[in-house]
Order: structure tokens, then C-alpha cells, then sequence
């Protein structure tokens, strides 16, 4: 959205999960530290990671002094590297931030220096959109993509930006390398792509085909295009639909 009545709905949105979500009373399978766990601003059009982050600062600040709940700036916004990913910030979740944030490494960026006593917390931050990119193995083997996806992911010394896991798709009989990929301009689709079929060729075994769940960028895809096509001297201005208002 626009960023003015972006700012607008979020900071009520806000109020509106602190006022009606109790944390002391909810249970789950995904990670959370708050009523509103993570809010994520990500520049699509006409606007920068900069515009983007000043954006999340402005709600971060103005929502904190209205409900008291604290905000932790993260991704491209962090204020220090510990907090960039979100899993370190997510980590001990709701039932441990209370202890967790009397250390003064985990002093929230916004808010009081205590957890709200039924909201939580929050994350909140710029960053590039994430691309959840899956690559099918022709074995059922999860192992197997347990192996190569430590050897893709960043963490195991592979491409930076990429997250990645073995799981096993069991309709199918396949194992699958299962991946986000948090700045495809640094560590893009087919950098991804090759380097799971190189690592795949150690264990005998080939790709058999690759899926992006979601929403995806356009320039990620179109750099694949530039890519495997080897075409020379490419622009995104020539793609007709860009031209078609």
C-alpha cells in the first residue's frame, strides 16, 4: 500500500490485537513473541528498502507510546547484528521474552524494557521479499536433502540469504530441498537451482522438478530468463506488459 494510510491501518491494526489477544492463553505450532508477531515492510514499486525501513520506525514509535508494546527492529532495519533474523529474536518465544529481555542485549528498540503483560512483543523491520523456492529429488531419501541442504544454506557455509531444509514428500515418494530465499538479488533462483543439482549429482540422484510457492517477483524470474536463455544485453523494459498501464 501507499505509506501514509499503510502507517495508518497498522497502527490501529496494532491496537486492535492488543486490546483483544491474550498470549498468556494461546498455544501453537509456529514461533511467536507477541499478539503481532512479525510485521515485515517490503519495497515492491516505487519505493527503496530505505523508504521501507523509515516506514516501520514511524509505526514501531507511534504504536509503542499508544499500547506499550515493545518493538524490536529487525532484518535490514536491526539496530545490531544479533538482531537481523528473526529466529534469534523469536527464540524462548512469548512464555521466555519476560527473562529473556532483562538482559540488556534484548533492550527492545521501541517501547517500555518490559514485556507487555498479554501482547508480548514485536518484530518489525524492512526487508527484500522472501522467496519460498522448493527443489524434488528423484528419491525418497530425506537424508539425502538433509545433506545438500546443509551444504546450500548459509549457516552451512553455502549461499548467503538461503535457508534451507530436508523434508520428505511422502504422496509423492520424493524427498524435497525445501528453501527461503531472503534477498534474491544476492543469491538468486538459479543460483539455488544449480547448485542443488550439483550437490545432488554426489548422491547419484537428479532434480525432477521445482516449485515457488506464492507470490513471486517478477526481476527474480526474469534473471533466470537472462540466465538460461544466455541472452545478451537484456532489459526488463522490454517486456510488454510493463509498458501496459
Amino acid at each position: 500500500g501507499q505509506p501514509e494510510p499503510l502507517k495508518r491501518a497498522m497502527v490501529e491494526a496494532i491496537g486492535t490485537a492488543v486490546e483483544l489477544i491474550d498470549m498468556t492463553r494461546h498455544e501453537g505450532q509456529h514461533p511467536r513473541i507477541g499478539c503481532v508477531d512479525v510485521i515485515p515492510f517490503i519495497p515492491v514499486r516505487d519505493c527503496t528498502i530505505q523508504e521501507a525501513d523509515q516506514l516501520a520506525r514511524e509505526i514501531a514509535q507511534e504504536a509503542a507510546l499508544l499500547y506499550g508494546q515493545p518493538f524490536y527492529l529487525y532484518e535490514k532495519s536491526a539496530t545490531a547484528p544479533h538482531r537481523v533474523d528473526l529466529a534469534n529474536i523469536r527464540k524462548g518465544q512469548f512464555e521466555g521474552l519476560g527473562e529473556k529481555m532483562k538482559d540488556p542485549l534484548w533492550k527492545p528498540d521501541f517501547g517500555p524494557d518490559t514485556i507487555h503483560p498479554t501482547g508480548g512483543a514485536t518484530a518489525i523491520g524492512a526487508r527484500m521479499p522472501l522467496i519460498c523456492f522448493n527443489i524434488n529429488l528423484d528419491t525418497p531419501n530425506v537424508e539425502i536433502a538433509r545433506q545438500i541442504a546443509r551444504r546450500v544454506r548459509n549457516i552451512g557455509g553455502g549461499l548467503h540469504y538461503v535457508k534451507a531444509m530436508g523434508i520428505a514428500l511422502e504422496e509423492r515418494n520424493l524427498a524435497q530441498v525445501t528453501m527461503n530465499l531472503t534477498d534474491y538479488t544476492k543469491s538468486s533462483i538459479y543460483s539455488v537451482f544449480e547448485m542443488v543439482k550439483m550437490e545432488a549429482r554426489r548422491y547419484g540422484v537428479r532434480v525432477v522438478g521445482s516449485e515457488v510457492v506464492g507470490i513471486v517477483p517478477m526481476k527474480a524470474l526474469l534473471d533466470c530468463a537472462e540466465y538460461y536463455l544466455q541472452i545478451e544485453d537484456f532489459s526488463s523494459e522490454q517486456v510488454l506488459e510493463l509498458h501496459i498501464e
